[in-house]
């Protein structure tokens, strides 16, 4: 989805990327072009991807009904991990995306949250 500003002036624009809600870690990520980051899912956390710069391709995957949904997502687009959501984003040019995460995948917990897929979105 796009977020879209919530003013804007002569200074330019405010864009509320989320709202009342409380965060473990907000990281930023970067792409070369072609690279694939994830490939996995979390059995606990949330994950927000906003590309900041550049394009990625977003690869989902319910760990349910294994059903694999893709979406091209231009800078200034948001997209949710939820729990049990395997997610691969792979950027199609160099890219930046700022992940913000609620949930026990943060910091030097990152592993204890992340589960890698045995066989590749992406």
């Amino acid at each position: 989805m796009l977020i879209k500003p919530v003013h804007i002036d002569e200074r330019g624009k405010i864009i509320d990327i989320l709202t009342n809600v409380n965060m473990d870690a907000v990281t930023i990520v970067t792409f070369n072009v072609d690279a694939v980051r994830a490939n996995h899912y979390h059995k606990h956390t949330t994950q927000w991807n906003y590309v900041l710069t550049g394009e990625i391709v977003y690869y989902s995957m319910n760990m349910v009904d294994r059903k694999v949904e893709k979406k091209t997502l231009p800078a200034g687009h948001l997209i949710v991990s939820p729990p049990n959501t395997a997610h691969a984003l792979k950027a199609n040019e160099e890219s930046k995306v700022l992940i913000l995460t609620k949930g026990p995948r943060s910091g030097e917990n990152y592993e204890s949250d992340t589960f890698r897929l045995t066989e590749p979105l992406v």
